[in-house]
């Protein structure tokens, strides 16, 4: 688990470590906007951008005359956008109708672990994740190797040209991508890099791990944000090279974006 790239070093993604887990399950793709869509009508649930009847949305996939809109001092990219929730993910113009197969986003932490508890399961741990994410192979940047896009082929969505301001889509999306796109990886599990971040059960710290026991890790006891993993649409090397397994994001737990999302996973008693 981990990298000596240490692309980000107030991350904390290394060293390398070796960790062992128990047997889980974990979802072969995030959760979509139709799984999402069926907790919602059965237990009424309202999420925190829906309760604030905002969000934060990617500047560059509003139209040409949306109104102006508050922006992020430190990404002015981001925007806030009153009415954007999970079903209007670039705000009240917008819907989720032919995007039933993509990942559910605009949901918290807090948003997630309710869907998780509904469905009898919860957030994988971070260690599971990059287990998971790995697909079986051992320190490679990506679940199918090194390179980005082998012999030129597209395995994952991130945000391709000069980011913020010019997306070429060469992967095919200039937002999410369905939730089963690409190739999946060893283990099955598709799009462990980009498309959406995925929120982890653990809190985040850059150092805990430095002393935790290598036994199920499961992050400090308490603090301020979540682990999150596995990059978006909007990662690009030249700001944020996080779509690599290795690589760790966190956020506060009430927090949503168009770009987050998340997966399930559940123990096995063996």
């Amino acid at each position: 688990m981990g990298s000596e790239e240490s692309a980000y070093p107030a991350d904390g993604e290394g060293p390398v470590r070796e960790v062992s887990l128990n047997a889980f399950e974990i979802s072969p793709t995030a959760v979509t906007n139709a799984e999402f869509a069926e907790f919602v009508a059965a237990t009424g649930w309202l999420t925190e951008s829906e309760r604030e009847d905002s969000s934060f949305v990617f500047g560059g996939l509003l139209p040409d005359d949306f109104p102006p809109t508050q922006g992020v001092a430190s990404a002015p990219w981001w925007r806030l956008v009153l009415g954007a929730n999970w079903r209007h993910p670039e705000g009240p113009q917008s819907t989720i109708e032919d995007r039933q197969d993509h990942p559910v986003v605009h949901v918290t932490w807090e948003d997630a672990t309710a869907y998780c508890n509904w469905v009898g399961a919860r957030l994988p741990t971070e260690a599971e994740w990059e287990c998971a994410a790995r697909g079986g192979l051992e320190q490679m940047r990506y679940p199918w190797g090194d390179e980005r896009e082998p012999e030129g082929e597209h395995r994952m969505n991130v945000f391709q040209g000069e980011f913020p301001g010019h997306n070429t889509a060469a992967d095919g999306f200039a937002g999410t991508a369905p939730a089963d796109a690409f190739t999946p990886n060893g283990y099955g599990l598709l799009n462990t890099c980009g498309n959406v971040w995925e929120w982890c059960a653990d809190f985040f710290d850059p150092r805990f791990h430095l002393t935790e026991p290598p036994e199920n890790p499961s992050g400090p006891p308490s603090g301020t944000h979540r682990v999150m993993r596995g990059g978006s649409y909007l990662c690009h090397e030249s700001y944020c090279w996080r779509y690599r397994v290795s690589a760790r994001s966190a956020n506060t737990p009430q927090s949503s974006a168009g770009n987050m999302g998340f997966r399930v996973a559940r123990d096995i008693n063996v």
